[in-house]
């Protein structure tokens, strides 16, 4: 059987989330990062980098560069909510997952397509999945081995997909630049271009021992790199331990019944994560902070675990009508925590109400027609006209 490793990387991910979140900034010069001249870039949109602004440029030569760029705030919470949407995705795909940042991941391809057709078709399955769940564009590379996995993702961005084919590999790697391989910094390049080395193809010009001579353990690796030789496989990510989702408001406020669609929300959104990946968790929390940027959490327990969204969303409203309301609401959020793989057998203990198991079932229907149709295509009655209203900024 082949072996098949795919790269998966979120294009210009926090600028896109931000343009996502609001159109009117669709197609404009996005850049995610500080607002005063110390700052600097922590991403930035296609459309502001055909000016040439780059993450981790002063703020300062970005608007010399592009003196129309909008600078917008980081939201780290709300990268992380999408991120989890993300490597939800991917786990339909397969069981192995390596999570690399917030917006990129390595996947184990190796015997997909015998569930979804050749890997091409894997990776436009994939790009297609990721656009219908979180709304962004992802690139996609395969290749036999990891690091060429990276590279080919990085090929044809953005929304870009690119396979290294195991016959095609020692071709492609022939010509391609030594400063391409993850792990050649600039002084090696340096190095190497003294040596009149550019190329793998260059590299492998003499042998494996000429190489650990000059460059000693990172000889004999430069040399592997080059070969297509790449051990390192695979390694899934450590199981979440939690789900949340919070949202910072434009106008504080004291309104309850705000807070308690807000609650709805987010108990939706969490409660939907936490089906897609297969958790249910034992405790709920509500987190609320204040005016003042004073913080509180209230938690309280279930008698058994849940990924229930009507019991989330309960127990989230028991907790706020137990806080004393003496300052307006800059935030709200809602977590769930304490988790069991929902597939874990349940013991007489934990029997579970029939009503829970009945609202599930509602869970899964909507679930299904969403996942079908997109997250947009069903929406609750107490929601309909607060989904209308501005969309307060989400962490």
């Amino acid at each position: 059987m082949r072996t098949w490793i795919l790269h998966i990387d979120m294009d210009a991910f926090f600028a896109s989330v931000e343009q996502m979140d609001n159109p009117d900034l669709q197609g404009k010069p996005v850049a995610v990062g500080g607002t005063s001249d110390r700052s600097v870039v922590s991403a930035a949109s296609y459309e502001v980098r055909k000016y040439g602004v780059r993450s981790a440029m002063s703020v300062v030569k970005a608007r010399q560069l592009c003196p129309d760029i909008i600078m917008i705030p980081g939201r780290m919470k709300r990268y992380k909510e999408i991120s989890r949407m993300v490597m939800g995705v991917l786990a339909e795909f397969s069981p192995t997952v390596e999570q690399a940042s917030v917006d990129e991941a390595y996947l184990d391809g190796t015997g997909l397509e015998r569930l979804f057709g050749p890997i091409d078709e894997v990776a436009r399955r994939i790009k297609a999945r990721m656009k219908e769940v979180t709304g962004l564009t992802c690139s996609v590379g395969a290749a036999p081995v990891r690091f060429l996995a990276k590279i080919a993702s990085d090929m044809n961005k953005p929304d870009g997909m690119f396979i290294i084919r195991h016959e095609e590999m020692h071709d492609f790697l022939r010509t391609l630049k030594v400063g391409k391989i993850p792990g050649v910094g600039k002084k090696l390049v340096e190095i190497l271009t003294r040596m009149g080395v550019r190329t793998c193809g260059d590299v492998l010009q003499k042998p494996r021992e000429h190489w650990e001579a000059r460059l000693g353990k990172y000889g004999g690796a430069l040399f592997d790199r080059a070969s297509g030789i790449d051990p390192n496989r695979v390694v899934p990510s450590e199981a979440a331990k939690s789900c949340s989702a919070e949202n910072t408001f434009h106008e504080d406020t004291t309104d309850r019944e705000t807070l308690r669609q807000w609650l709805l929300a987010q108990s939706e959104r969490v409660g939907e994560d936490l089906r897609r990946h297969g958790y249910k968790g034992r405790t709920v929390t509500l987190k609320v902070k204040f005016s003042d940027f004073k913080q509180i959490t209230r938690s309280k327990s279930l008698d058994s675990r849940t990924d229930n969204t009507a019991v989330i969303y309960e127990t989230a409203c028991l907790l706020l009508k137990q806080v004393k309301l003496k300052r307006a609401v800059r935030l709200i959020g809602v977590g769930v925590s304490n988790f069991s793989p929902r597939n874990r057998q349940v013991t007489l203990f934990e029997e579970e109400p029939a009503k829970v198991e009945a609202t599930s079932e509602l869970d899964r229907a909507v679930d299904a027609v969403r996942k079908k149709f997109g997250g947009k295509a069903v929406t609750r009655m107490e929601l309909l006209a607060f989904k209308k209203k501005p969309t307060n900024s989400a962490e």
